[in-house]
């Protein structure tokens, strides 16, 4: 089994970094310290489609795999990010489509 990332994911996580890029410490301790939810931050990934990775292509979305929406979590949070507020938009979804 080849575990090496194929070129599409390798650009999925390069992506990821730049919009992550966007978003420095200093947003990240502004959002915390005010204690509110990362609004801009999810609003760009939604606008950019990657929190509708897991969305099938017929219904609008990336049709993408758990593997590549772990990778877009694994990069927010590397980012110095917070992905808990990405993670339940890409997970329920998917799941809400395939059994309502």
């Amino acid at each position: 089994m080849d575990f090496n990332l194929t070129e599409a994911q390798l650009q999925i996580r390069e992506e990821i970094r730049r919009v992550c890029r966007d978003f420095p410490d200093s947003y990240w301790r502004e959002v915390d310290r005010k204690k509110e939810y990362p609004e801009a931050f999810v609003r760009k990934l939604t606008d950019l489609g990657w929190l509708a990775a897991l969305i099938p292509e017929e219904y609008g979305g990336s049709g993408l795999g758990v593997t590549e929406a772990s990778m877009i979590l694994e990069e927010i949070n590397r980012s110095g990010g917070n992905a808990t507020v990405c993670h339940a938009q890409m997970y329920t979804m998917g799941t809400l489509l395939r059994h309502g």
